[in-house]
């Protein structure tokens, strides 16, 4: 398994929940900080998720260190 990102504040991986994540990232971004990151872990990578984070008004870095396993840290601009 690739190395995980290991200075995001929370973890968030979306491969435990069962049917749609949306509702459960949108939960852990309200949640986070002014000054807190989130790890978010997919299965494939969230494409039509980064809109919405930056929207939000957050940014992200997106990691893809092997086949199936995406990191994606969001913090706050």
């Amino acid at each position: 398994m690739g190395a995980e990102p290991t200075d995001a504040d929370r973890r968030l991986d979306v491969r435990d929940i069962d049917g749609e994540p949306f509702a459960d990232i949108m939960s852990a971004l309200d949640e986070l900080a002014a000054d807190e990151s989130l790890l978010l872990v997919n299965g494939f990578e969230p494409e039509p998720l980064y809109d919405v984070i930056e929207r939000r008004g957050f940014a992200y870095e997106t990691v893809n260190p092997e086949p199936g396993l995406w990191y994606v840290e969001v913090e706050a601009v």
